[in-house]
């Protein structure tokens, strides 16, 4: 945890991300300097038969900076964790691929998002899927639930990673998979906190 980092801090990172991210929740459109949506899913390269199953309106609400599901396979039957859910569109792709025998559950932050993401859910009919909100420095699952953890475009907003990646590895089964896309940061990091708050989640 970067020590700089007061209470207060975590506190308007928290209510910054919930702010941008309520308005995500409407639509992802315009919000990111990548496409988003059907677009988005196709430009990276998500397996076609796979966007094809998901109704517009759920696939309209993807933003991911990248595609998880080319760093390793789900199986059926898999135990799926995805961490920052969003509107759900990843949970929805991986309850596809684990069938019925297998189970995701997506976790995040902003309630609003979470109520897009139980209803993409319903426009899809599966059944193998929950979402609760909660944070990925805190999960709260028993040590070795799941074969696979995913995020996408999320962890970069967690402000404690090193408590967020312990956390992952304790719920994930040994030999397990993660599998993450996310932002990172080039350059040097801004040592000013004030800077560094302004900037978090843009």
């Amino acid at each position: 945890m970067d020590l700089q980092i007061t209470m207060d801090d975590l506190k308007k990172i928290e209510a910054g991300i919930r702010e941008k991210y309520t308005g995500v929740a409407k639509s992802p459109e315009g919000q990111f300097m990548y496409p988003t949506g059907k677009k988005g899913l196709e430009a990276l390269n998500y397996e076609k038969t796979l966007i094809d199953r998901l109704p517009d309106a759920v696939a309209s609400s993807y933003c991911g900076v990248g595609n998880t599901y080319s760093l390793g396979k789900i199986n059926t039957g898999d135990q799926v964790l995805d961490i920052g859910c969003g509107a759900g569109v990843e949970a929805i792709l991986a309850a596809m691929m684990t069938g019925e025998t297998g189970n995701v559950v997506g976790v995040d932050i902003v309630p609003e998002m979470l109520v897009r993401a139980e209803t993409n859910l319903k426009m899809t009919g599966l059944k193998n899927v929950t979402f609760k909100n909660a944070s990925g420095e805190n999960l709260p699952f028993p040590d070795d639930s799941f074969e696979v953890v995913i995020s996408n475009g999320a962890i970069n907003l967690i402000p404690d990673k090193e408590s967020a990646l312990t956390e992952i590895l304790r719920v994930l089964k040994p030999g397990g998979q993660l599998m993450v896309a996310d932002q990172v940061a080039s350059g040097g990091i801004q040592k000013d906190m004030k800077a560094r708050l302004a900037s978090w989640f843009q």
